[in-house]
């Protein structure tokens, strides 16, 4: 069954787009470290061959759950047992990456239909909370601020929006910079939403209460940062898939500094995470086998590398479960991939 919500919707246009150049900015450093240790990784193949299995989500019980980007489905992994569930889609919605609520309701983003669906999986039930204009026709990313609502980027749309769950009323704010490509998206700790341009060398924050949206730009226009994370002291952390860096900004005064990533600028830098510790994960999608890079900030250094066993084809979100101290990632070779991270 599937319904679909309506509603009067504030649409945002480009708020007088404040554009903060960073306050300092410290030299890109090649700091390769002693990766030293290597991860327990194991993969499940996913049952439905060439789907693209990704963007996992950990809900409370421990149950892994994805999207089939090319399969059009939302699906859930037991990873006790190994067994998995599936849930139909709309023939062409093409999903795009999911977050689960502690209700247990699953919110995905229906890339090639223009929503983002509510899925129940008690029920199998569907709401689908339409874009409220045909130029949002690609909702990409989706994020959880705890307060309420959904987060999410319109890639080639050129919008961020925001989703009161309750009522499924949508407002999108356009991003100053055109075919900016909004991407990656994360929520600080302090509760304000922040994202990448993936086709500029610019982040953007948005304040939460008035929408407010603030563009700051990276020391290297050549940079193309494409996904996030934030970690508790507050900074904003990056990957530069373009450039081969990994970057972080501090707010307020939005300090930019870089270290070269081990695989340099063939690396391909794409999913990220952090984890309980404040340390930074990601996967070098360049190599033909792609590699899951740990950086410790205290240290300053790149101390874990480990080769994912699949090979990855391409890794392209990361999710960090702090219960059970777990990444989780899906790969275009058809897997849904657990690395336990140490103390």
């Amino acid at each position: 069954m599937i319904r679909t919500t309506h509603f009067p919707i504030l649409l945002a246009g480009v708020v007088a787009g404040l554009v903060t150049a960073p306050a300092a900015v410290t030299p890109a450093l090649a700091v390769q470290g002693v990766e030293t240790q290597k991860l327990d990784i194991e993969e499940w193949t996913v049952p439905w061959d060439a789907t693209r299995p990704r963007d996992p989500f950990v809900d409370a019980s421990g149950t892994v759950w994805f999207v089939g980007q090319v399969g059009d489905y939302v699906a859930a992994l037991d990873p006790d047992d190994g067994t998995f569930r599936r849930y139909d889609l709309a023939p062409g919605t093409g999903p795009h990456n999911l977050i689960v609520d502690p209700a247990g309701t699953v919110w995905y983003a229906g890339n090639r239909a223009a929503h983002i669906g509510e899925l129940d999986p008690g029920s199998g039930d569907i709401v689908r909370h339409e874009m409220p204009v045909p130029a949002a026709r690609d909702p990409h990313t989706l994020v959880f601020d705890g307060a309420g609502h959904i987060w999410f980027t319109v890639q080639h749309g050129n919008f961020v929006g925001r989703l009161v769950q309750a009522t499924g009323e949508v407002s999108l704010v356009e991003v100053p910079t055109a075919n900016s490509r909004p991407y990656g998206i994360v929520v600080a700790p302090d509760g304000v939403p922040w994202f990448v341009e993936f086709a500029s060398f610019k982040l953007g924050r948005i304040d939460p209460l008035t929408l407010e949206l603030t563009e700051i730009e990276l020391p290297r226009q050549v940079a193309r940062p494409r996904r996030l994370a934030a970690t508790a002291d507050g900074k904003i952390w990056y990957v530069d898939y373009a450039g081969g860096f990994l970057g972080s900004v501090e707010p307020p005064t939005n300090t930019v500094r870089e270290w070269t990533i081990p695989g340099g600028v063939g690396g391909r830098p794409y999913a990220m995470a952090a984890d309980d510790r404040g340390r930074l994960w990601f996967v070098e999608t360049g190599p033909a086998v792609n590699r899951l890079v740990g950086f410790d900030p205290v240290t300053e250094s790149f101390f874990s590398n480990t080769p994912i066993p699949s090979g990855g084809r391409s890794v392209r979100h990361m999710v960090f479960d702090p219960v059970r101290r777990a990444l989780w990632f899906g790969t275009d070779a058809n897997t849904v991939g657990r690395a336990v991270v140490p103390d």
